[in-house]
């Protein structure tokens, strides 16, 4: 998530700079051919691609405010995940305990059983991160020529580091085993807590009811990562995503046959309105159909970020820069549990850092 308050407009074009290139090449071939070599008849009414323009505009703020919504809903579902983490590791801290057992436990064991539920925690939000970073046949971003070259110098976790990697140290060598096996890792991850929640209500470490409560929050944590698995599985709809680039394409075409006309006639009225035009004042008139360009450019580029935008924040887990930070809010989330629980804190690692301002 890119963490500046205004979002720089260098980092904008250099991100758009390519498709720039391509406008100014659609809008100067019609204005060489209308004022170079003369060809009047090379121009489209005005009207028709004004109206165009409007439908188009409606189209992109749809899809843009659909796209947001499903980057706020992501965010809103892992801080979700923040409270149940937080709210689940108190319950470790005042369920577990000698209270209600016969066999009595030491200091030592009953931190040690929190900390393997505190740590197959983090184990499930590994998981879930690598489930959410794995490419899908409609995210854009790994072959965007663009976006590649914006996030080439950024390090992704999940690219970088393979989950077995990951889970070293937060599962035992059978429990990792036993994950790396199943197609929903991070679902086999929230069993193994179950197993280990009904296992000390047995032996009494956990009393029945406060069992409830903490397996009523691991059906809560399930619901959160059902959603996020929604939101990665289900793309926007690709017939919206693909007629709004083909309908922007459409205008960027077609806005200089429609302005060239317009500038060639501001010009002539220029020279018209003076009684006695200066060269200055026939210069600028004759030249003015060339502004078309610029102004094409403008329009052309305003219209096509905006469709990019919406582009980008359709799946908010590829891991580019405004896409939901989950590798920086897993690791805050491990560190608060963590420290709640009273962990070492030499071996508490230490959070994700920016990169180029960037969280991940």
């Amino acid at each position: 998530m890119y963490t500046k308050r205004n979002y720089s407009i260098k980092a904008m074009l250099l991100w758009t700079r390519r498709n720039v290139y391509k406008f100014i090449i659609i809008s100067t071939i019609p204005t060489v051919l209308y004022g170079v070599f003369d060809w009047k008849f090379l121009h489209l009414p005005w009207l028709p691609i004004a109206l165009v323009g409007s439908a188009l505009a409606f189209i992109v703020s749809f899809k843009n405010n659909a796209s947001y919504g499903r980057l706020w809903e992501a965010r809103k579902v892992w801080g979700g995940i923040v409270n149940a983490s937080r709210s689940f590791t108190i319950m470790i801290n005042d369920f577990i305990t000698n209270e209600h057992t016969d066999e009595k436990l030491s200091d030592k064991e009953l931190f040690k059983i929190r900390k393997e539920l505190v740590l197959r925690h983090v184990a499930w939000m590994s998981s879930l991160r690598h489930a959410l970073r794995s490419p899908k046949p409609w995210e854009m971003s790994n072959v965007n020529t663009s976006d590649r070259e914006y996030m080439k110098n950024i390090q992704i976790n999940e690219r970088k580091y393979s989950l077995e990697e990951e889970l070293e140290g937060y599962l035992s060598i059978e429990e990792k085993k036993y994950v790396l096996t199943k197609k929903n890792k991070q679902a086999a991850c929230l069993n193994l807590q179950s197993k280990q929640l009904r296992d000390l209500k047995e032996r009494g470490v956990i009393w029945e009811f406060s069992f409830l409560e903490m397996e009523s929050l691991l059906v809560e944590l399930f619901t959160l990562q059902g959603k996020l698995e929604r939101i990665k599985n289900f793309p926007y709809p690709r017939q919206f995503a693909t007629l709004n680039l083909f309908f922007v394409w459409i205008f960027v075409c077609l806005l200089p046959f429609g302005i060239i006309n317009v500038f060639d006639e501001i010009g002539m009225e220029l020279i018209a309105s003076s009684e006695a035009p200066s060269k200055m004042i026939t210069f600028i008139g004759n030249s003015f159909v060339w502004l078309s360009i610029p102004f094409s450019v403008i329009v052309s580029w305003i219209f096509h970020t905006m469709e990019r935008i919406g582009e980008v924040s359709e799946n908010p887990f590829e891991g580019i820069a405004n896409d939901v930070p989950i590798t920086t809010m897993s690791r805050g989330i491990e560190i608060d549990m963590r420290q709640m629980i009273d962990d070492d804190p030499s071996t508490i690692p230490e959070p994700i850092q920016e990169q180029y301002n960037i969280q991940m």
